[in-house]
């Protein structure tokens, strides 16, 4: 199968994703077999918190419309205009997906079968329904390519090279078990950002997003802050109002009131405003419902610091002039060529 023809599998997948906004499921009449898979997407967005209680409507079409916008004929050709993709010979790809935000793995399979290779693909039981469906609707356009897509739920067999997702824990399983296969295996990381004090009302609002999207479960979600000494908490509290809805979703909620208890008890000092604590602490994992923060003193020595933990740390949003910085509010808007941990998927998949 030509990778033309699988580009063009992509666009029609993200013409036939565009379709379903939180607001809105608009059906448009020129996507292509929206008989046949319309209304069970439609069905399968409203199913999705009954699989993950984390994925809620508003959530998995914050996804899909990220995916929609991606997904497009002019992101697709910048992304892969870097690359010659000639040069791949057709191996078998094993996928290891996560299961912490809906559909976090699709970008390592776009990136397997645009490449040139097939895939080989293990969900996370937290998320092993709506990549299958996106598969069944790419296998509807072009039935091509369904030689080209596995799943299993089994352990991963007769592949050449893995991209494993998981925690530290089982990064050092995958190091081992996968020693012998060319990989790339993705630990734990974090997003940071970097406050001055001159950040406007809008920038604080957009940095909420950076927080609460997906309830904080991403990567890519900010959970710490640096902030000068005697940083004024009033205007960021002010600016993350807009979020407090999130405490009304229960899950979230026991959260909030279960990591309140335990620092209380634990007599940490703690901000608070009835839906988010925030600790000083110089750990880049905080736990849902709360973010830490550090104090510095001298930007070009955080800056340094920064540098140094590159290994933990997924984005650092910041209107500082700090390298590979993102604006606010972007960090769950990645782009095409936005790789996770900053690894270039694409050139390890042409490589193998």
């Amino acid at each position: 199968m030509l990778q033309i023809d699988k580009k063009k599998c992509f666009i029609e997948l993200g013409r036939f994703l565009s379709q379903f906004s939180f607001e809105n499921y608009t059906k448009n009449e020129t996507v292509l077999h929206n008989d046949l898979h319309f209304d069970g997407f439609a069905d399968l967005i409203q199913l999705s918190q009954s699989h993950n209680g984390w994925f809620t409507p508003e959530q998995v079409c914050f996804s899909v419309q990220s995916w929609a916008n991606a997904l497009t004929e002019e992101k697709l050709n910048k992304w892969l205009s870097n690359y010659n993709l000639q040069e791949a010979k057709p191996k078998t790809v094993g996928l290891i997906l996560a299961g912490n935000i809906p559909l976090v793995g699709f970008h390592d399979f776009l990136s397997v079968l645009i490449s040139g290779h097939n895939v080989l693909v293990k969900t996370s039981s937290n998320d092993q329904h709506l990549i299958k469906f996106l598969a069944k609707y790419l296998i509807t356009v072009n039935p091509e390519i369904e030689s080209h897509i596995n799943f299993t739920d089994g352990k991963l067999e007769n592949f050449d090279a893995v991209i494993a997702t998981g925690s530290n824990n089982t990064a050092r399983y995958f190091e081992f078990y996968f020693k012998d296969k060319p990989s790339i295996i993705r630990k734990n990381r974090n997003s940071v950002a970097v406050l001055t004090g001159n950040e406007t009302k809008e920038e604080l609002i957009n940095l909420g997003e950076d927080i609460f999207r997906y309830f904080g479960l991403g990567c890519r979600n900010v959970s710490k802050l640096f902030v000068p000494r005697n940083y004024d908490f009033k205007d960021f509290f002010e600016a993350i109002y807009e979020y407090k809805d999130v405490i009304y979703y229960e899950k979230y909620s026991n959260n909030y009131d279960y990591n309140k208890a335990v620092f209380l008890m634990s007599n940490f000092k703690l901000l608070d405003n009835e839906f988010l604590t925030l600790k000083e602490d110089s750990s880049y994992a905080s736990p849902i419902s709360s973010v830490f923060y550090e104090y510095y003193d001298d930007i070009e020595v955080l800056k340094s610091q920064l540098k140094n933990d590159t290994e933990q740390i997924q984005c650092i949003v910041s209107k500082e002039s700090i390298e590979n910085s993102i604006p606010f509010g972007k960090t769950q808007k990645p782009e095409l060529w936005d790789y996770a941990d900053n690894v270039d998927t694409i050139a390890f998949l042409l490589s193998i």
